[in-house]
C-alpha cells in the first residue's frame, strides 16, 4: 500500500509527461492534442503496453471528475443572456432536433433490423449524449471562432440534459414493455426531471454564492481559490444529493456569468489552471479503453456507432435549418457532436441496474462506441472547424 502512495506521484508525472510528448507528434501530424492524449494513454495503459496498471489508473479516477465539473463550469460561460438573445432560438431548437435525430435513428434502425424493442429503446436513448470535452479542447486548441463554434458550445451545454430525460423517457417506455420491470412508470418519467431541476437550482445558488465570494477576495489568488472551492463542492455536493454534477456546474458557471461584473477575469485565471487536468483526463480515459471488447459487439455496434452519427448529423442539420441558421452551421455543426464518453458511459453503467436483461451488452456497445468516437471525433471536428473556415490554415 505505501509503495502505491508513493508512486502515484511519479506515475502522475509520467502521465503528464507522455501528454508532453504525444502533443508534438500530434502537431507534426496536424492532429488535434486530445488525440494524441488518448492514444498515448491507451498505449501506456493497462489493455496495451502495462507501463500503467489497473491499480494506478484506480488511484487517479478522481481526476475526470474534476476535469468534468471544470469543462462543465467553462461551457456554462456561454450562457451569458447579451449572448444567448444575440444568438436566438437556434442552439435549443438545433439541440432538441440532433439529440431526439439521434436517439429516433438509433431505435428505428436496431428495431427494423430485429431487435428487441426494449433493448433498442434503452441503448437508442444513450445516442442523445454527447460529449463536450473533446470537442471544446479542439476549439481551444485551434482558437476556433465563428458561427459553428459559437452554436456548438451553447448546444453541447444543452445536449446532456436533454440526454438525461430522453434516457429518463426511453427507460420508462422499455420498463413498460418489459414485463420484468418493477419500477413503477411515473417514477421512471419523473426521476429524471428531478436530477435535471434539483441539479440546476443547486448550481444556481452556488453561482450566487461564487459572486459574492470573489467579491469579498479582492486578490487573484484568493478569487481563483475560491472558483476552485466552489466547483470541488459542486461536484461532491451534487454526488451526495444524487443530482448531476455536470448540469449542477454548467448552472452555477451560468448564473455567475450573468451577475458578475468581473466573470471575464475569473474565466481567464480558470482557464490557466486546467490544461494540466484535461491532459490527465484524456491520458486516463485512453487508458481506460480496452480495445479488446471491439470485436464483442459485432453488428449491434456497428449499427450503433454509424446510425447515432447519421441521428446527430442530419437533426443538427434539420434544427439549424429550422431556427434559420446560417448555412455554414447548417453543413458543419452535426459533425463536431460525434465524440461520447462520460455521461454515455453513465447511463450504459446505469442501464445495468435498471434493465439488468441487457445492461452488459448495452455497457460493452457503449464502451466499444467510446473508443472509435473519442479517437475519430476530435480529428473530424478539427476538419469540418478547418473547412468552415473558422480555423486557420496555418495550424
Amino acid at each position: 500500500m505505501n509503495r502505491l502512495e508513493l508512486n502515484i506521484y511519479t506515475n502522475l508525472a509520467l502521465a503528464l509527461f507522455l501528454a508532453l510528448l504525444s502533443s508534438k507528434i500530434m502537431k507534426k501530424l496536424h492532429l488535434p492534442n486530445v488525440t494524441g492524449y488518448l492514444i498515448i494513454g491507451l498505449i501506456a495503459g493497462p489493455y496495451c503496453l502495462k507501463i500503467l496498471s489497473v491499480e494506478v489508473i484506480e488511484q487517479f479516477l478522481i481526476i475526470p471528475e474534476i476535469a468534468l465539473g471544470f469543462i462543465a463550469f467553462s461551457i456554462g460561460s456561454e450562457f451569458k443572456l447579451s449572448y444567448l438573445k444575440k444568438v436566438g432560438k437556434s442552439p435549443v431548437i438545433i439541440a432538441i432536433a440532433e439529440a431526439l435525430g439521434a436517439v429516433l435513428v438509433v431505435d428505428i434502425a436496431l428495431i427494423i433490423t430485429g431487435h428487441d424493442i426494449a433493448f433498442s429503446l434503452v441503448l437508442g436513448a444513450i445516442a442523445a449524449a454527447t460529449a463536450p470535452a473533446a470537442t471544446l479542447m479542439v476549439v481551444r486548441q485551434y482558437k476556433a471562432k465563428g458561427p459553428v463554434t459559437r452554436t456548438l458550445l451553447p448546444v453541447v451545454a444543452i445536449d446532456d440534459a436533454l440526454a438525461l430525460m430522453l434516457y429518463g423517457i426511453s427507460i420508462a417506455i422499455a420498463k413498460a414493455i418489459d414485463s420484468h420491470g418493477t419500477v413503477p412508470l411515473a417514477s421512471s418519467l419523473f426521476n429524471p426531471i428531478i436530477e435535471i431541476v434539483g441539479a440546476l437550482i443547486f448550481g444556481a445558488i452556488l453561482g450566487i454564492i461564487l459572486k459574492f465570494l470573489v467579491k469579498l477576495y479582492t486578490g487573484r489568488g484568493n478569487r481563483l481559490t475560491s472558483c476552485i472551492a466552489m466547483i470541488l463542492f459542486c461536484i461532491g455536493v451534487s454526488n451526495l444529493l444524487g443530482v448531476s454534477a455536470l448540469l449542477a456546474c454548467m448552472a452555477m458557471s451560468s448564473v455567475f456569468v450573468n451577475i458578475s461584473n468581473i466573470s471575464i477575469t475569473i474565466y481567464e485565471q480558470v482557464d490557466r489552471l486546467t490544461p494540466p487536468i484535461f491532459m490527465l483526463f484524456f491520458f486516463i480515459s485512453g487508458a481506460e479503453l480496452d480495445m479488446s471488447i471491439l470485436p464483442s459487439v459485432g453488428v449491434i455496434g456497428a449499427i450503433y456507432v454509424i446510425f447515432r452519427v447519421v441521428g446527430k448529423v442530419g437533426g443538427a442539420a434539420l434544427g439549424a435549418r429550422i431556427a434559420h441558421s446560417e448555412p455554414v452551421v447548417q453543413k458543419y455543426l452535426g459533425f463536431t457532436l460525434i465524440p461520447q464518453a462520460g455521461v454515455a458511459i453513465g447511463l450504459a453503467t446505469l442501464a445495468m441496474a435498471v434493465v439488468p436483461d441487457y445492461g452488459s451488452e448495452i455497457r460493452a456497445i457503449i464502451l466499444s462506441a467510446t473508443v472509435i468516437y473519442e479517437l475519430i471525433g476530435p480529428i473530424v471536428a478539427k476538419t469540418v472547424l478547418k473547412k468552415a473556415g473558422e480555423i486557420e490554415d496555418s495550424l
